[in-house]
């Protein structure tokens, strides 16, 4: 009976991949023959059976067991079979890339073949093997519709441009996916911003985030508004339905109650939208950072003279303000090995120096030497004044000095202490990196920075306290690091370096924030 009661332990688990002609009388029987369960078969993964019993769902090593019926699956002859599902711009060249890298790493070999609707399979066999051992297959649309896929039992992996919304993460519960929310069904898989981008000889260079959603929302039509030549500005946007899209709404236009121009020409594919800017001397788009191709992007400014342009360094720190991860979204429920062993693998050291040479940005840790960062120190003594004093200004200097920054930083959700969705993906990156020991015998700070809304001390105070939760959550995710082998502590010197204007909410947003020092 210690086999039933490990199969009944086993159903907590919910996975498995349904296999066509499935949902058939099966009978599991055990190796001695003492047991013996009858069910309709729901998947199989190539390791486990998914069974629905008297007992209920349960989960039942096929190692252990026979199984007897229409529906059993040759061992054999098993393919993995794996869906991904949603955003064109992850689908086309990011995740081929990783799989490639993958696959190389493993050993297999690979093959691409196109699909009628656009998308493609990529199979992966070991030399010498007459099946492969697993297809990949890629259904290419938008955000919005591979996260329905998801939900709906079509794809077993989503690619998002986007955070998953409060109905869809609903709907997932309701559908027993799990909380999509998690770590381990939500992943970063790479970074990415919005860019505004325009023609090479398009002589403007810089515009601010409000100049920016005036011309995307009809407010602002001419490029002369903007120091430019007098002449109709041509706004092209991403699909409405991509995650993309979705992200310029609700993060450069609602915050400003506005929609976007009625007229604005959108694209489906990133890819296209480039080309249609490149090619106008009076257009204006909003692409993915990975995108940009030969358009020109802009520098975003503030009325307090301070400019950030979006590159790897800023985009990884989220000094640069419109950030837009890209995500993976994974059920809960277990999928083949292979594919586990993919998504493990996309974590790894190795896939972010793919995931750089495929040209999109990578979360492996970058240090910044302090004789690097000329303009924060600049913005530091520009805005120091009654409230952020020299003496405080020289303790910065003085703590930080014999540091270097990481490009791994924390922020948080607008109006909320919770760190945004890139930053929970740092904490994890973070523990991972105790975990195997990176920084053993080295020293790492927290410190704590704020906006310059209200009094320096409160915002003093308020920006340690966020550098003390980081720094707890970060412990409490690296469960088995030798905690003892690195020095871990707090600062804080609240609004003394800004890193944006304090007169917007994504300025004070930029602000507040909480980064990593190390030595």
């Amino acid at each position: 009976m210690n086999w039933l009661r490990a199969a009944v332990f086993a159903a907590l688990f919910v996975y498995g991949t349904a296999l066509p002609g499935l949902a058939q009388d099966v009978t599991l029987t055990s190796r001695d023959g003492a047991v013996a369960i009858t069910g309709d078969l729901l998947g199989f993964d190539g390791e486990f059976y998914r069974v629905d019993t008297s007992f209920g769902e349960l989960t039942v090593d096929a190692s252990g067991v026979s199984c007897d019926g229409p529906a059993c699956p040759k061992l054999t002859d098993f393919v993995a079979e794996i869906t991904l599902a949603g955003s064109s711009s992850m689908a086309e060249v990011l995740l081929p890339a990783l799989l490639e890298g993958f696959a190389r790493r493993n050993g297999y070999l690979t093959q691409r073949l196109p699909l009628p609707d656009g998308g493609f399979v990529y199979a992966l066999q070991q030399p010498g093997q007459t099946l492969p051992a697993a297809r990949f297959r890629f259904d290419i649309s938008s955000t919005d519709q591979g996260i329905d896929a998801l939900l709906n039992g079509r794809a077993d992996i989503a690619m998002a441009l986007r955070e998953i919304r409060p109905e869809e993460r609903d709907r997932a519960r309701e559908a027993g996916l799990g909380d999509m929310t998690h770590p381990n069904r939500s992943r970063v898989l790479s970074l990415d911003a919005m860019v505004p981008i325009v023609a090479p000889d398009n002589p403007v260079h810089s515009l601010s985030v409000d100049d920016l959603a005036r011309v995307l929302s009809g407010a602002v039509t001419s490029w002369a508004e903007l120091g430019g030549p007098d002449a109709p500005i041509a706004v092209h946007l991403p699909g409405g339905g991509s995650g993309l899209g979705q992200a310029v709404e609700d993060r450069i236009l609602k915050p400003g109650g506005t929609t976007a121009l009625a007229d604005a020409t959108r694209h489906q594919r990133g890819s296209n939208l480039t080309r249609a800017v490149e090619a106008d001397p009076f257009a204006l788009g909003i692409a993915s950072f990975a995108e940009i191709g030969n358009a020109r992007p802009l520098t975003l400014t503030g009325t307090c003279g301070y400019a950030i342009a979006a590159n790897r360094r800023s985009i990884k720190t989220e000094d640069y303000p419109l950030n837009s991860p890209m995500f993976l979204y994974i059920p809960a429920r277990r999928l083949p090995k292979v594919a586990r062993e993919f998504l493990a693998y996309t974590r790894g050291p190795s896939a972010q120096l793919v995931i750089r040479k495929a040209g999109f940005v990578d979360q492996m840790p970058e240090l910044v030497e302090m004789g690097s960062q000329g303009a924060r120190l600049a913005n530091a003594i520009a805005s120091a004044g009654d409230e952020v004093p020299l003496s405080e200004l020289q303790r910065l200097t003085k703590t930080l000095s014999p540091l270097a920054r990481l490009t791994t930083s924390f922020r948080f959700e607008a109006g909320s202490s919770r760190p945004d969705a890139q930053s929970r993906a740092n904490i994890q990156q973070l523990a991972q990196a105790l975990e195997v020991g990176t920084y053993d015998a080295r020293k790492l700070v927290f410190v704590g920075f704020s906006d310059g809304v209200g009094p320096a001390t409160s915002n003093q105070s308020i920006a340690l306290r966020r550098a003390k939760a980081v720094r707890k959550a970060v412990i409490e995710a690296a469960e088995t690091a030798g905690l003892d082998r690195v020095e871990i502590s707090v600062e804080a010197f609240g609004e003394a370096m800004p890193m944006a204007c304090d007169d917007s909410d994504w300025g004070r947003q930029v602000n507040r924030r909480v980064e990593v020092w190390t030595r």
